[in-house]
């Protein structure tokens, strides 16, 4: 998977953001205050913008609305572009992409009215930091490229690399748009080393490698990981190519130089005190500890991957993999209570990883609804505008002739159907933005909720006396998901739980939600339904069906085959939506934890119900009981295999 830290830094060049020292700020200040030249005292205003840019946005943004004010002053027209790029720079990294975007869009007003390429490139490249951190690829691309365009006409050599890093950045977004990114950074690379540019050098390079990697290439991506690794001689990153560095060995089984590059990587993060990379190099010893079948050696390293990725912000998807190693190294060497410990942290982690996207999503959605309800309310005042001056000409002309008069308020009055229309219009272009928004909120959440929430701002949690949970997890999706590409990995996944979809809408089931390869629905949520046992119990036997029918298509194509787990258990439960922001419909209880432990103690091709479901459906259905399992806070509980259901008997005459 490429990191975020291969392309940060094109995102960086792109909003030129500086951090300075104390001392440079405090003789800033100093300048600023004995300065008797307005148009010195500008220039100097923005650099103390600048400088606060890394360290205190809001004194950055401050200081560069007086640089504004002043510019506006003494009409210094490059300062004023200059003042409102500073401020959308604040904004920016404060996370206030909106007021980021207006200003920016002032600034790129000022420098075409300027007639200057440079400053434009260098605003739509801004713009597009903006719209690829908002999740809207299309538009961040659209907005590169026209930066490309305009720095290859001036001859920029800075903002040609930056663009075409930020292009390169947008493609590598996608594992399956990464290989659109080799052209671009192939093309940025003699550039950076043309102007030195060591980090630009060791960022593309080590992005390269990782796509050769991500195709099966191991020589190419070997070859830029060690390019890489010379560029970034001397700085913070040479743990990140070492680790890459390792990954080929690893995936070629030579275990001790790959567990050499990632002993190298960790002492050197130490040096640095470079958490992140600290914790993603014993993830990487962890796992090839894992692989040479040395378990306990393994267990080591994941843990102090697990103590140092717990101290740092955004590692969430290093604490998932330290968590799975863990589980899977507790289960070899046979504590499976310790297994189970972390196989549940694994689950819980993941599902905040899956709220963190979809908020991410929704985040989206409302930025592009803000930015169109902003320019239809910018396009509907000029036109009030243009009504108002019309209004005013044609009393002027009134004055002159009641025949020009006449024809004037027929202008008007056809400007006034025309303003209507273009009213009626943009009330359209909102209502289908509107429903977008609905739509993307019913994908999420069940309708009552829905609609409770929309109307009042918030979804009430509801208790149920009794309803049913149902898990599935395929076995050994990681092992399986090693031997197929990424975007494979995707559709064979969508295949199956498209599948599964149209299943329990069948059985009147409510989808819970998707974790990486686990999948979860329950019955008589959000609306009690009386036959929702019954019905859950034939749609995991109809999910076995299915994936029984898809080997059977696999095997001639010598595809090896998914093999899928089903848990469920009936009882008690509390559903509905926690929190403002990150919304998503859950459900809580014992009876969760319980199915999720029937299917986790299942077997590969079978349902395992709890002792609560067969007393409900052994009536319908053939069972087989197959042991016990200890539930905390409730104690042993029985365990019955599904076989078939009950065929009803004929009478013969």
């Amino acid at each position: 998977m490429l990191k975020k830290t291969g392309w940060f830094l094109a995102i960086l060049l792109a909003a030129q953001a500086v951090v300075a020292q104390t001392p440079e700020i405090d003789s800033l200040k100093k300048l600023i205050a004995t300065s008797t030249s307005d148009s010195l005292q500008v220039h100097q205003l923005l650099a103390l913008s600048q400088a606060y840019a890394g360290i205190a946005t809001d004194q950055s943004i401050n200081y560069a609305f007086k640089a504004r004010d002043l510019a506006l002053k003494i009409h210094d027209d490059r300062s004023v572009a200059l003042a409102y790029k500073n401020a959308g720079i604040g904004f920016y990294l404060q996370g206030q992409y909106l007021a980021a975007i207006d200003n920016y869009e002032k600034s790129r007003a000022q420098f075409d009215s300027l007639k200057d390429a440079n400053g434009i490139a260098n605003i739509l490249s801004n713009e597009g930091a903006v719209y690829f951190n908002q999740g809207d690829d299309e538009k961040a691309l659209e907005l590169f490229l026209n930066s490309l365009s305009l720095a290859e006409k001036t001859g920029d050599t800075l903002r040609t690399l930056t663009a075409l890093c930020n292009i390169g950045a947008i493609y590598v977004h996608k594992p399956s748009t990464s290989e659109k990114a080799i052209p671009y950074y192939l093309r940025a690379l003699p550039m950076s080393q043309a102007i030195q540019n060591k980090d630009a050098i060791g960022t593309i390079t080590v992005n390269l490698g990782e796509i050769y990697l991500l195709r099966g290439d191991d020589k190419k991506a070997l070859d830029y990981f060690q390019k890489s690794l010379e560029a970034y001689q001397g700085s913070p990153n040479i743990p990140y190519s070492l680790n890459d560095i390792a990954k080929v060995y690893q995936l070629k089984n030579d275990f001790a130089t790959a567990i050499s590059y990632h002993q190298q990587a960790y002492e050197i993060a130490v040096k640095l005190n470079a958490k992140v990379d600290m914790a993603q190099s014993l993830l990487g010893l962890g796992d090839c500890y894992q692989e040479k079948g040395e378990y306990r050696k393994a267990l080591d390293y994941y843990k102090k991957a697990e103590v140092i990725s717990k101290g740092v912000s955004n590692t969430n998807y290093d604490l998932k993999d330290t968590y799975s190693g863990l589980a899977l190294a507790y289960s070899r060497i046979g504590d499976y209570r310790n297994a189970f410990k972390y196989q549940t942290l694994y689950t819980e982690i993941k599902d905040s990883i899956y709220n963190i996207d979809v908020e991410k999503k929704m985040n989206g959605l409302q930025f592009d609804f803000d930015i169109q309800k902003k320019q239809n309310q910018i396009d509907l005042f000029k036109k009030d505008m243009a009504i108002q001056q019309v209004d005013l000409n044609r009393q002027k002309f009134a004055k002159r002739a009641s025949l020009v008069g006449l024809a004037l308020v027929g202008i008007i009055a056809l400007i006034m159907f025309r303003n209507y229309r273009t009213k009626l219009k943009t009330n359209n272009i909102l209502d289908a933005q509107k429903e977008r928004i609905e739509n993307l909120l019913l994908n999420i959440l069940p309708r009552e909720v829905a609609d409770e929430l929309q109307v009042t701002g918030y979804a009430t949690p509801r208790y149920y006396e009794k309803a049913s949970v149902l898990f599935t997890d395929f076995k050994e999706f990681t092992r399986l998901s090693e031997h197929l590409s990424p975007q494979e990995v995707v559709q064979e996944l969508n295949d199956y739980f498209m599948a599964f979809d149209d299943i329990i809408e069948k059985y009147h089931l409510e989808k819970i939600k998707t974790i990486g390869d686990s999948y979860m629905c329950a019955g008589s949520i959000p609306t009690e339904d009386p036959g929702h046992v019954i019905q859950i119990v034939k749609a995991s036997l109809e999910i076995l069906d299915y994936i029984r029918k898809k080997n059977v298509e696999r095997q001639p194509l010598n595809q090896p085959p998914w093999i899928v787990r089903i848990g469920i258990n009936t009882g008690p439960l509390v559903a509905g939506v926690v929190g403002r922001k990150k919304y998503a419909y859950d459900v809580w209880g014992s009876t969760v934890n319980i199915a999720s432990r029937m299917e986790s103690n299942g077997e590969a091709g079978r349902v395992n119900i709890s002792a609560a479901t067969y007393e409900l459906i052994k009536h319908q259905f053939i069972c087989t009981h197959r042991g016990k399992i200890f539930a905390k806070n409730i104690g042993e509980i029985d365990m019955y295999f599904v076989e078939r259901e009950i065929e009803p008997m004929s009478i013969s005459a």
